[in-house]
């Protein structure tokens, strides 16, 4: 089974293999699929606001579609249950573009979106402005930043830091890696509601400054499962392998379509809030496989325009999923690396930026669908350190190598002296 979730930008992507089971969907006579793949709605709203049908718009699409290049490239180094924030991770990069500045805050830029530069910030303010307008639909956002007692953050960012993504600023001790540690997963813990308990495993003394981007997704079923006929039933693990997994069954009117091309169908699941997800059943085994390599948002909006509601009964499998990945691997991937290096420029965020790079970007993302809906959270942090530039050497006397070099040319020219006189000698005795 794959899943994709979008929400006005992409909340959650995952790819979900072993646990869950199978979605299955019949208009009359069984038809058993194996492969699923979900999509979360944009909200459909009367009238939508300028921003959003304009650079808004744009910056959806390319967070989306960040998304599904993450997803395929992480399916290339990790085999079996993908999950993931596609808007977790451009939220983070979105905050430290706040303190990067040169070609540091130009290469997330160009992941992010091609707006124009300081447009970004503002587009996220006014999403997560947009987003918390949604009360049924349960989807939160907040940030966290945690800063050494002792290190000197420019008052800008963290101004612009509360503006943009109203983050709450607490003060650490990083020295004391077992205190700072437990201070930060509290934050964690309450933040996400208990969902992430433990996002921070160790603790680097050199840190001076953690940023920590949460969302949070409750999305209620239009029409909850009832659990009375959730059954144990048998899922398709591949052509030789099954496992039995908890199955939730609903009948009523359900959109679909198919899609001729890639031979796959497409169902929509309602969530209140104006909200679905779209979970997408390959015709053959394996064939999801080919189906990553085509997401993307016109594809999804394609499905989208071509749905059609007709009587159904639905087989949906419970499960939770918890995931967590090293972003900055695949950051670095998509050529964002100057802010990775001795290179980066953070000079928006301290005076000493000349000693700070981001040294990590670590995401935890959970998943879980039940009969009442999907729960998900995923938390990114990044963090940024001091480093120690090498002590400067100047050469301008001679050195060791110098000297052993001096000595042996000194040397080769007395034994080709020698070797003279031992050449005369010969010729002298020879007469």
């Amino acid at each position: 089974m794959a899943a994709v979730l979008r929400l006005l930008l992409p909340c959650l992507l995952a790819r979900v293999w072993l646990v869950p089971g199978t979605a299955q969907a019949r208009p009359q006579t069984p038809a058993v699929q194996n492969e699923t793949s979900q999509e979360v709605q944009a909200p459909e709203e009367e009238e939508e606001e300028p921003w959003l049908m304009a650079s808004g718009h744009q910056l959806s699409e390319q967070t989306s579609n960040l998304g599904f290049s993450l997803l395929r490239k992480i399916s290339m180094r990790h085999e079996g249950n993908v999950v993931f924030s596609p808007l977790g991770l451009s939220l983070a990069m979105a905050a430290l573009m706040l303190g990067a500045t040169g070609q540091t805050r130009a290469q997330l830029e160009g992941v992010l979106s091609q707006t124009g530069p300081g447009d970004l910030p503002a587009l996220f303010r006014r999403l997560r402005q947009h987003l918390s307008r949604n009360q049924e639909l349960g989807l939160t956002q907040g940030s966290l930043a945690f800063v050494q007692e002792d290190f000197d953050v420019k008052g800008p960012f963290l101004n612009l830091s509360k503006r943009y993504f109203d983050t709450e600023c607490v003060t650490v001790n990083f020295h004391n890696a077992s205190q700072a540690r437990k201070l930060m997963n509290h934050y964690m813990n309450r933040e996400t509601q208990g969902r992430i308990p433990t996002l921070f495993d160790e603790v680097n003394p050199d840190t001076k400054v953690i940023l920590v981007d949460y969302v949070l997704l409750k999305g209620k079923w239009l029409t909850p499962f009832d659990p009375v006929f959730t059954k144990a039933d048998t899922f398709h693990l591949n052509k030789y392998k099954t496992v039995k997994v908890p199955m939730m069954y609903s009948a009523g009117n359900f959109a679909s379509t198919f899609d001729e091309r890639l031979r796959c169908h497409v169902l929509q699941l309602p969530y209140r809030g104006n909200a679905s997800m779209l979970v997408v059943l390959m015709e053959k085994m394996s064939d999801h496989l080919a189906l990553e390599d085509y997401l993307s948002t016109d594809l999804v909006d394609t499905w989208l325009r071509n749905m059609r509601t007709r009587h159904m009964e639905v087989f949906f499998p419970k499960f939770k999923l918890d995931q967590k990945y090293e972003m900055h691997e695949l950051l670095k991937q998509m050529r964002v690396t100057r802010i990775f290096s001795p290179w980066a420029n953070l000079g928006e965020l301290s005076a000493m930026a000349r000693n700070l790079k981001v040294s990590q970007v670590l995401q935890r993302a959970v998943i879980e669908v039940d009969e009442k809906g999907t729960e998900a959270v995923a938390g990114t942090l990044s963090e940024i350190v001091a480093y120690s530039m090498p002590p400067i050497i100047k050469v301008n006397r001679p050195s060791l190598e110098e000297f052993w070099a001096i000595f042996e040319r000194k040397k080769v020219k007395s034994d080709r002296a020698d070797g003279s006189q031992e050449a005369r000698k010969g010729r002298h005795r020879g007469r």
